[in-house]
């Protein structure tokens, strides 16, 4: 792309984003109000909602007629397609996909998960664009205005067109994934670690805005996401939060990487099962864990709070580096079982105990739960937030995304 053709775009990009940002904050309105509003000429007006209306962002809603004083033609009054789909957030987890759409307000209008066992790539594409179709149909939606996709995939990722690729992670996301999404819905992608997504929801979605947050999430593998400052960390080659391999025992279990005892052997839901197996429960899956905790099985408990004194002790040295404000656990063993979290925090002040404080950190479970690492997309395809600076732009021309960034709302969601 020329320089004055990449200035023309970016010009384009940003008077539709004002044309959206008002008629998001305005409703309905004519051309020529619009135009007063948004400050453009009426001609520069005409040609930015005529792209928008053939693109399906904006429909007609109605006519001045019934206010419009004096004679001439009655104006058309435009509006935000209610049923337009314009940002759409994908999370690939090792055995499910999620998808949110959200619409120009920056609301989720559908959402679903599709499982999956551990497929190849090309089979979770296939799953994911089978959802993405299931969930416009099941909402009357259509996509049309889609602007931006963002999209999580496990294991270590610059953030960067191309992503990074690590000897042991086996679920590293392979050439063609981005290209897929572009060449299927036209716009521009961004794609990262979803647990470092799931970090920027979270921060997004706090009471007070993003400040200092430690973001870990435990399920098939361990991962993690920082937010310093404000922004969100990637690191200089993607590993920024990549906490599930800070060694938690030097004398552990093997882990994937080649190291021992990383906290991923200790904390992760599948060493978790295993070691309450090998001390006799009967734990085969989440479900059974949920089971045993609700009879306060002592084995089990033993196990939870073995892998949260382990995962303390590494937010613990995250901690005294960062000194964040909020500390977050995800991942939905530390909602079956919160005693991991209990003992996490427990072992986290322990650990800080050194450290001069009149308040201590706050730790918690997830707010979002199994939503964040999409959601957390979407947060990336908007794009205005300081939690963002120095993040890549989508890659490939075309659409932008909107002026404001906010932590994405439910309106109405899928199961």
């Amino acid at each position: 792309m020329s320089t004055t053709t990449g200035v023309h775009a970016l010009v384009r990009r940003t008077h539709e984003e004002r044309v959206l940002a008002t008629l998001r904050a305005g409703g309905a309105l004519s051309r020529a109000d619009l135009a007063r509003r948004v400050g453009l000429s009426r001609t520069t007006l005409s040609e930015i909602t005529t792209r928008l209306l053939q693109r399906g962002a904006l429909v007609v809603v109605d006519t001045d007629a019934g206010t419009r004083v004096g004679s001439g033609r009655p104006a058309e009054r435009l509006a935000l397609d209610p049923g337009a789909g314009q940002y759409l957030g994908v999370d690939f987890g090792h055995r499910r996909v999620h998808v949110a759409v959200a619409d120009a307000s920056h609301e989720i209008v559908a959402s679903g998960v599709q499982p999956y066992d551990d497929e190849p790539w090309p089979a979770r594409l296939d799953l994911a664009f089978a959802l993405v179709d299931r969930l416009t149909r099941e909402h009357g939606l259509h996509l049309g205005a889609l602007q931006a996709v963002g999209i999580g995939v496990p294991g270590p990722h610059t953030g960067a067109p191309g992503g990074s690729r690590v000897a042991w992670n086996r679920h590293a996301t392979p050439d063609g994934v981005e290209e897929s999404f572009a060449e299927r819905f036209g716009t521009p992608v961004v794609i990262d670690n979803n647990t470092r997504l799931a970090a920027l929801a979270e921060a997004v979605s706090l009471p007070d805005g993003p400040s200092d947050l430690v973001y870990v999430r435990l399920s098939d593998g361990v991962g993690g996401g920082l937010v310093v400052a404000g922004r969100l960390v990637r690191g200089a080659r993607g590993f920024s939060g990549e906490l599930g391999h800070v060694t938690a025992d030097p004398v552990g279990a093997p882990c994937r990487c080649g190291k021992r005892g990383c906290l991923e052997t200790v904390a992760s839901v599948p060493a978790v099962l295993a070691a309450c197996r090998r001390r006799g429960a009967a734990v085969r899956d989440l479900d059974d864990l949920a089971a045993a905790v609700e009879k306060r099985d002592p084995v089990v408990d033993a196990v939870l709070r073995e892998a949260g004194t382990a995962l303390g002790r590494v937010l613990g040295a995250a901690a005294m580096l960062l000194d964040p404000v909020d500390v977050v656990v995800g991942g939905e063993i530390a909602h079956v079982a919160p005693v991991i979290v209990e003992q996490a925090a427990a072992t986290l002040r322990y650990e800080l105990s050194s450290v001069p404080t009149e308040t201590s950190h706050v730790v918690s479970a997830s707010r979002l739960g199994d939503r964040g690492g999409a959601l957390g997309a979407l947060a990336a395809v908007f794009h205005r937030s300081p939690v963002l600076a120095g993040y890549p732009e989508p890659s490939g021309a075309g659409r932008s995304s909107s002026s404001r960034v906010s932590s994405p709302t439910s309106r109405r969601s899928a199961p």
